[in-house]
């Protein structure tokens, strides 16, 4: 399996990659993102064979599919290291732990069984610790192999800094620099992250929003030779292995939904709210490797870049002041980076043609309505909605009535837009995005009690935070890591 740039060969060589000499990078040189030059493909007897595996030998299997220079045994060693019961131990009540990714179903719901896909039982409660738990383990592997170290510098919204953090503190070789927009987090998020003080991990936050942050990310990356100096890698969503190890959840809650059906029998869609595209672009994935994934509901917030696009075919891109601060932090972006991805295949794979759109991304967005590209969406599956603070609220309200169970902000968010799309006889399942303890104030405000809170993160917010606030500017970034990487 190779590797090339949604926006040309993106190598000096014009010769594609393979999965781990692109590993521990973010962008392609030319300021493109990785992709394989062919999705590889998962038959009906694979299907019935996977769907007996447990989570981390369903890993092993995906990531084999796409890291075929990495030995099948390393693979699975890594996996098996990842998905414990003891990473993911935060379950619910009557959850089991060794599931690793637990299905919950709600209801019936309009001829239909509606579900949660629980991905928050790992260290930070989030998500985002399904692929951050393994990208530590890659990475260590990787720069053991060749003594090397790596700086990684990251950009968060609330839960990838730290489900980063948390994966490489005391990492050999690796330190963090997470870019965060200042007092734009939830409380918990912000204790989560800040409260670290392992001396690999820094935390700086930026006088800005979230896509100041990832723009930042973006300049840094494309300074090609600070880059190098400064070894400088990336685990955000535009990181290729990240996205790959998400692909696998969604067989899993493939196989969770369908219950006893095997091969190609039945089909199943999910919905996943998004901001940032790399959680959904995963779903995408999975349905182009051939998985039997009817829609992708992409569910947005009031910052609705997505929504407007999947409805209109317009993309269009909000300034800083234009961004909403709402009550689903972690979705409050308006320039969606992993949609660079999905745009490439929907552009029938014509980099020229990314390129082109990517530019004008930078004056605005762009409009493919009434175009032959925008009427290939549909052949995709992808639809859209989007949820507001009053939807949150009335979704978090009436889940906890309805079912017992209390849901998170971006999760309310993702029920919401779910409703909408439901479909007699085609299951749905909502990907969980974060427990509800990381949004206690919503919680409050909807169900008027505290939320459940795993043990061990009673006094999270009480404990003393290291973190440096600085200028919305790419040369003191800059200059803060070169300050501190050592080298």
């Amino acid at each position: 399996m190779k590797y090339i740039s949604t926006r040309g060969a993106g190598l000096t060589s014009g010769e594609p990659q393979s999965f781990s000499s692109i590993l521990l990078g973010g962008l392609a040189p030319d300021g493109g993102l990785y992709l394989p030059t062919e999705y590889p493909q998962v038959s009906a007897d694979e299907l019935r064979a996977w769907r007996q595996l447990s989570y981390a030998d369903l890993a092993a299997k995906v990531l084999a599919k796409f890291a075929g220079d990495i030995p099948v045994e390393v693979l699975a060693d890594l996996t098996r290291r990842t998905y414990t019961a003891e990473v993911y131990r935060n379950v619910r009540p009557g959850e089991d732990a060794t599931e690793i990714t637990p299905l919950l179903p709600l209801g019936e719901e309009n001829g239909t069984q509606l579900s949660l896909l629980a991905l928050s039982n790992g260290p930070t409660l989030a998500f985002k610790d399904m692929a951050m738990q393994l990208l530590g383990n890659l990475f260590e592997y990787a720069l053991a192999q060749h003594g090397d170290a790596l700086n990684i510098l990251g950009a968060t919204s609330g839960d990838t800094g730290s489900a980063a953090e948390y994966a490489m503190r005391g990492k050999e070789g690796i330190r963090v620099f997470m870019l965060s927009p200042a007092g734009k987090m939830s409380a918990f998020q912000t204790a989560q992250m800040y409260s670290l003080q392992d001396p690999n991990i820094f935390n700086l936050a930026v006088e800005g929003v979230f896509d100041d942050c990832q723009d930042i990310v973006k300049a840094v990356s494309n300074d090609h030779a600070y880059k190098a100096r400064y070894k400088i890698g990336t685990v955000n969503s535009i990181n290729w292995a990240r996205v790959v190890a998400q692909v696998v959840y969604y067989f899993k809650g493939y196989f969770a939904a369908t219950g006893g059906k095997s091969g190609q029998d039945g089909k199943v869609s999910f919905t996943v709210p998004s901001g940032n595209f790399g959680n959904v672009c995963a779903g995408h994935i999975a349905r182009m490797m051939g998985l039997p994934i009817h829609k992708l509901v992409v569910a947005t917030n009031e910052n609705d870049v997505l929504d407007e696009f999947f409805r209109t075919g317009n993309y269009r891109v909000r300034k800083s002041a234009e961004t909403f601060h709402t009550s689903s932090p972690s979705m409050d972006i308006s320039k969606a980076s992993n949609f660079e991805r999905f745009l490439f295949d929907l552009l029938d794979r014509d980099a020229q043609a990314t390129a082109a759109l990517l530019a004008k991304v930078e004056q605005g967005g762009f409009d493919l309505s009434g175009t032959d590209a925008f009427a290939r969406v549909a052949q995709f599956g992808f639809v859209s909605g989007r949820s507001t603070h009053a939807d949150r609220v009335a979704t978090i309200q009436d889940v906890a009535k309805r079912y017992d169970v209390v849901i998170d902000t971006h999760t309310a968010d993702g029920v919401k837009v779910a409703r909408e799309a439901l479909e007699p006889g085609v299951p749905m399942v909502v990907l969980e995005t974060a427990q509800p303890a990381k949004f206690a104030e919503t919680i409050r405000e909807a169900l008027h009690r505290e939320p459940p809170r795993p043990a061990g993160f009673e006094q999270l917010e009480s404990l003393p935070q290291r973190v440096e606030t600085v200028q919305n500017d790419v040369a003191r970034v800059k200059a803060y890591i070169a300050e501190h990487t050592g080298l």
